[in-house]
């Protein structure tokens, strides 16, 4: 089926070769409404780090807030006008930066900017595939984010201020317009951005599970996918299934703000006065915004994890460990995030026989989890390791992993979750576990496939400056937070100095702050390193990582269509490396599998997993003596 649809596209492309010599391509149909999934690939990253950008000022305007509650800084009222008069944020204004600060780092950067950039380029590379499946839906899907983070960030400069209510905008701050100053006109903007992200995240996945299906070349089967596409088609299935249910929820919070509907609102007084609603229930949208919201954490994880598998063996020098599992262990992540979201509701009064079954589920998830974790522990054990960039910033998503993973079994607790429900502990073990770890698998991803998508390299200095001011960092900046937690601190508080209890936090507070004011001047770095590169950088050459996956048979030069004779046949999995009895210690999955045979060896073995194992022990052990020691 796939060769059929493989061909039929050549075809196709064929034609358009063609027509190639007659036209070119304008300014704005290469860059701007480009259908070429690489430059598409180009716009998501570009526009997701200047959203990243833009959620880390935020920050860290509301961490100065929290740091010094008492100060003025006349530069805020300069800068920000209404919304700090005096110099000091307003308490609705700060609210505001915490739901805009998430939305943007949960929706725009982690999902979109993630996963929009890594499948967009990776999928059609990896696979073998000219482009994909629909060039023009791509496009659309980049244009539907990009509209999406206009208004989401045009809510800013509207009377009342963008929208607060958190980043999960439960009822009733976001189902009544009277409730608060970011209720109104900024929550409306909040939940038409919304959808148009979901309509762009589902045009993605669409595309990107057809590519995967339809479009592999000739012996690219399953088992021969590079785990990083394993990751994008499983998150682009998550997304398809999961992101509809968001948007049946704001459909009903919009009709309980413009339509007098109460689908989420009960008896509520405003200000003295009954409002007239009456049989509603917000945890209705609790489960509705949850059975999206937890699969959503692994929308983002997913990605990130598919890369540092790709990175991690490439920069290991060996093969990755128990690629089945791993490939189970994605599968596995993916079926129970269905079934967990239960969890994020265990305050709710919710029945605790039906609190038990989600505790189960929750604590199951771990266990797939784990299995990766140790596969790449495995993977690195005894590797021929290079410490380039793009592999240390891998292995701090290793070790974020496993530090938030644990502490997820504390919160996958009923019993335990009644006590740090909404403090500071699940705001660490969140940021540890999905927030830094899925940032330092796309900063991985960067660095890594920077040469494909520019034709140049980064500087290796600047990335090594950058990884360990931001690595450093993220643990000063998030481990003080489990202990702020565990003592009852609460989130998205304005300011501790009004309770004793929380007050004597005021120093880690402080210092919290500086720590994340040195994490975002590391990303200056950063900006400046990929900023400069893209121009200026050491020109690339074909395969620069000697790996062995089949974006980097493409050509340097961007063309459409990725190759330009015939698409390259695969014959083996993706990670030969340090392969025995082999020159070289990478072979790529274009060599066919007679070529690294010796004469004797039985040629029945199968090209797969297993009969490379087979191979591996039949050469060692057929070695000349003196070879083998």
């Amino acid at each position: 089926m796939s060769t059929i649809a493989v061909h039929g596209h050549e075809v196709a492309h064929h034609g358009h070769d063609d027509h190639e010599h007659h036209h070119h391509d304008t300014f704005i149909t290469k860059y701007i409404f480009s259908q070429d999934h690489k430059m598409i690939a180009k716009q998501f990253l570009i526009t997701g780090i200047t959203m990243a950008v833009i959620a880390m000022i935020l920050s860290i305007l509301f961490r100065i807030q929290l740091a010094y509650p008492e100060k003025t800084f006349p530069l805020l009222e300069t800068l920000l006008g209404r919304f700090a008069p005096g110099g000091k944020l307003s308490p609705d204004f700060y609210l505001s930066l915490v739901t805009i600060h998430g939305t943007i780092m949960v929706f725009f950067v982690l999902t979109a900017g993630l996963s929009g950039t890594f499948s967009n380029l990776l999928i059609p590379l990896q696979v073998g595939a000219r482009d994909m499946a629909s060039p023009f839906l791509n496009m659309l899907s980049y244009w539907f984010f990009f509209i999406a983070s206009v208004i989401m960030l045009s809510s800013f400069f509207v009377q009342k201020g963008p929208a607060s209510g958190g980043w999960t905008i439960y009822p009733p701050l976001s189902a009544l317009p009277k409730a608060m100053p970011g209720s109104g006109e900024g929550m409306t903007l909040w939940l038409i951005s919304m959808i148009c992200f979901v309509a762009s995240s589902l045009m993605g996945g669409i595309n990107y599970v057809s590519t995967v299906l339809n479009m592999r070349t000739k012996g690219m089967d399953l088992w021969k996918m590079p785990l990083t596409v394993w990751a994008f088609f499983l998150t682009a299935v998550l997304g398809v299934l999961a992101f509809p249910v968001l948007v049946a929820g704001v459909v009903l919070l919009i009709f309980d703000r413009s339509f007098g509907t109460s689908f989420y609102l009960s008896e509520i007084v405003v200000n003295g006065q009954v409002m007239p609603f009456e049989g509603g229930s917000p945890i209705l949208f609790q489960h509705l915004f949850w059975f999206l919201g937890h699969p959503e954490v692994y929308i983002v994880i997913m990605p990130a994890l598919g890369i540092s598998s790709e990175v991690i063996a490439t920069n290991s020098r060996k093969p990755i460990f128990g690629y089945h599992a791993m490939v189970y262990s994605l599968i596995g992540i993916s079926v129970l995030s269905f079934i967990v979201w239960g969890h994020h509701m265990f305050v709710t009064g919710m029945n605790p026989f039906l609190g038990g079954v989600f505790m189960i589920t929750t604590l199951i998830i771990a266990v797939p989890s784990a299995v990766k974790t140790f596969n790449y522990l495995a993977t690195l054990w005894r590797g021929n390791i290079r410490f380039t960039p793009a592999m240390l910033f891998a292995i701090g998503l290793v070790s974020f992993f496993i530090s938030g993973g644990l502490t997820g079994i504390f919160l996958g607790n009923a019993a335990l979750d009644i006590n740090l429900h909404d403090t500071y502990f699940v705001v660490a073990h969140f940021h540890l576990v999905m927030g830094s770890a899925a940032i330092f698998g796309m900063l991985s991803g960067v660095y890594h496939w920077f040469p494909k998508m520019f034709g140049r390299l980064m500087d290796e200095k600047l990335g090594y400056l950058h990884f360990w001011l931001t690595f450093i960092g993220a643990y000063l900046v998030f481990f003080p937070m489990h202990f702020m937690g565990l003592d009852g601190v609460p989130r998205r508080y304005y300011a501790f100095t009004e309770f004793k209890s929380m007050a004597r936090w005021l120093s880690v507070n402080t210092f919290i702050t500086w720590a994340a004011i040195m994490s975002a001047l590391a990303q200056v770095a950063f900006l400046y390193n990929f900023i400069h590169s893209i121009f200026w950088g050491k020109k690339t050459t074909q395969n620069p990582w000697n790996s062995n996956t089949l974006e980097w048979t493409a050509p340097v030069e961007h063309i459409h269509g990725n190759w330009p004779g015939e698409i390259p046949t695969v014959y083996r999995w993706p990670y030969d490396y340090s392969k025995p009895g082999h020159d070289e210690d990478f072979i790529p999955q274009t060599v066919p599998f007679s070529q690294t045979m010796s004469s004797n060896l039985p040629h029945d073995f199968e090209d797969n997993e297993a009969g490379l194992e087979a191979q591996s022990k039949w050469d060692l052990a057929n070695k000349p003596q003196e070879e083998v020691k």
